[in-house]
């Protein structure tokens, strides 16, 4: 395998569109109350997408100078674990990637602000700044926070309402707090990848010291939790839907609740973790595929 080819498998691609749904739905919601500018929304989709390879490259980093990346993992085998990615070379790529993300950030932050909200555009920065060490330290460090069971508050926050609330707010500049629930369910699909991997490498990890949530709390209530997280989702889309649809159109995404009842009941009836590993795709283009749907109903 050639150096490209390694460092596009080493930013895993098929987790892309799962960063971007996000943004999509934050979006939408802004562009049918009449919010919408092309140059805020690919700023936006280009921070995002940085961000998520920057935490492909910080988590190939992290489990694999800590040995989590091992024989007995199950998912893909990884950039530094294989050999095609030196952790030199890996930590050049963070580094970079780093950069070109925060220059993405604040030029997002200055078109969609300006000079004129200064307060803002501080606040943005910020959280620019707090989704980049986010994105760094799930796996990198000492104190790697998802090493402590923590990685799934920080998903829902920055991949839930970070993306969703956060990009509506830099079309609108305002606080509508009905946003708050398909932002939640962004965020809680988002978790549910997430708790799929965990599932799914639950014996390897608590094998190598990774005690994420999963780890601590056994396969069945992960099990349970991961109903808890779907079925979350499904019922804050519901709320928003009832609260604010004036057509019927506003209720399409509704079409992608088959494939997610479809899911859990795989899930539910599953007893090899290896079986696990597509389903985290499915999760994935499902979450996505229910973002389309609702920016599409939302717009039509």
């Amino acid at each position: 395998m050639g150096k490209v080819s390694s460092w596009l498998n080493a930013a895993r691609l098929r987790t892309l569109p799962l960063s971007i749904s996000g943004i999509i739905v934050g979006t939408t919601i802004a562009a049918q109350e009449g919010y919408f500018n092309i140059v805020i929304f690919s700023l936006a989709l280009g921070t995002t997408l940085g961000l998520q390879i920057l935490s492909n490259f910080a988590n190939d980093y992290g489990d694999g100078v800590k040995g989590t990346d091992n024989d007995d993992r199950i998912g893909p085998a990884r950039a530094i674990q294989s050999g095609l990615i030196t952790t030199k070379e890996m930590k050049q790529g963070i580094i970079a990637t780093t950069v070109i993300t925060l220059f993405l950030a604040v030029l997002l932050i200055y078109t969609a602000f300006g000079s004129e909200n200064f307060l803002f555009a501080v606040i943005f920065f910020l959280l620019g700044i707090g989704a980049v060490a986010a994105a760094i330290k799930y796996t990198v460090g000492n104190n790697a926070y998802g090493y402590r069971g923590m990685g799934d508050i920080f998903v829902f926050l920055f991949f839930g309402l970070v993306a969703v609330f956060g990009s509506y707010f830099l079309y609108a500049m305002a606080l509508e707090w009905t946003v708050l629930l398909p932002a939640s369910s962004i965020g809680l699909l988002s978790t549910g990848v997430l708790n799929l991997n965990n599932m799914r490498d639950r014996l390897s990890d608590e094998k190598a010291g990774k005690n994420t949530l999963v780890v601590k709390m056994g396969a069945g209530n992960a099990k349970n939790y991961h109903y808890f997280l779907i079925l979350g989702a499904v019922l804050c889309l519901v709320l928003y839907a009832i609260l604010t649809a004036k057509e019927w159109n506003d209720f399409l995404f509704v079409i992608a609740f088959v494939p997610l009842f479809l899911h859990l009941a795989r899930v539910g009836k599953n007893e090899s973790p290896m079986l696990l590993d597509p389903e985290l795709k499915i999760l994935a283009l499902t979450t996505f595929f229910l973002s389309l749907l609702l920016g599409l109903g939302l717009i039509i």
